[in-house]
């Protein structure tokens, strides 16, 4: 007799029997989770978590319940309910995975996955939509606009030098402020490419690289110059002299995009966006664009671009976005 393994019925064994553990020894199981947890999770990720099980603590303070596990299926779907229409809908997933998490934490059942709870998420869907909210887009043509109005002291070379990675690689703003001067590798022609240590869809290091133009590495070299940075230094850092030499954090590449472009709704990823819709208007291949963007489906791009239907799956080489776009 062939035997069928129930996922759902195998967990709630386990969660009976740690249910059934020693008080003492289900806070060392609970401790050892929460530093296996840190060490597993990324750091903002884990900063996230805690700000969610934070935000949910005071409104449940203030609907005078209890926050601690376990949780009310009923009281969480009114959470959700207070949060319809306030947050994205993958916000709202994104605080029921904390929760989750939270009672992962603790070795008991979820009740993300009660049907109340998840009627609750559907309900929202329906009354304010599940469509994410796009960056707004920042063309490379004024992003070199910014830069070319930048003059020569150290603040403007670095942010001349952040400006640049930002519309030439694609990369989202973890990966930006993470680059070291050890991950820009020169190329005969006098661009370079940038070794992306991790990202947001590999966490455990593989690697990619990113482009970066003959201008960009000029900008950037220039900075290193300047700034007398050291192979393991990273290349975004504080442009004060004799500042201490510490990454830079993502809300800072956010600040200086829109102080440097005059645009107060745009942000980091504002450039990958940008550039993507660059691409596609000067005819670039689907192929093309995913490799330059680190994609391993089409599904992305396009959607950034608005819509499959204008894609090209042929036509030019993406060689030629930087000379066709004034960089």
């Amino acid at each position: 007799m062939k035997l069928v393994f129930d996922r759902d019925a195998e967990r709630n064994e386990m969660l009976s029997a740690l249910a059934r553990t020693e008080p003492n020894k289900r806070q060392e199981l609970i401790a050892e989770y929460r530093r296996r947890s840190e060490a597993a999770f990324a750091p903002e990720t884990f900063r996230n978590y805690q700000m969610v099980i934070r935000l949910f603590g005071e409104w449940c303070v203030e609907q005078g319940q209890s926050p601690e596990p376990p949780i009310e299926p009923r009281l969480l779907a009114r959470w959700v309910d207070e949060m319809g229409g306030k947050l994205a809908a993958n916000s709202i997933q994104t605080r029921l995975w904390a929760i989750a998490e939270l009672h992962r934490s603790h070795f008991l059942p979820s009740p993300t996955r009660h049907r109340l709870v998840d009627l609750a998420v559907k309900g929202v869907k329906r009354k304010y939509g599940a469509a994410s909210r796009q960056a707004p887009p920042l063309s490379k043509r004024e992003v070199i606009e910014a830069i070319e109005k930048l003059g020569p002291s150290r603040q403007d070379r670095r942010d001349a030098a952040a400006l640049w990675i930002a519309t030439d690689s694609w990369c989202r703003a973890s990966e930006i402020v993470a680059f070291k001067v050890k991950d820009l590798i020169r190329t005969d022609d006098g661009s370079s490419v940038l070794y992306v240590t991790r990202s947001k869809t590999d966490p455990f290091g593989k690697g990619a690289y990113a482009f970066l133009s003959a201008r960009g590495t000029e900008a950037v070299l220039h900075w290193i110059d300047m700034a007398k940075l050291k192979s393991d230094d990273p290349i975004l850092t504080k442009s004060q002299l004799n500042a201490k030499t510490a990454p830079m954090h993502p809300s800072s590449l956010s600040r200086i995009i829109k102080k440097r472009t005059g645009r107060s709704d745009v942000s980091a990823h504002s450039t990958r966006v940008g550039g993507v819709q660059d691409a596609f208007k000067i005819g670039c291949d689907i192929s093309s664009i995913m490799v330059a963007g680190r994609w391993t489906s089409p599904e992305m791009p396009a959607r950034v671009n608005g819509g499959v239907k204008t894609c090209h799956w042929g036509g030019a080489n993406f060689g030629q976005l930087e000379p066709r776009l004034g960089a």
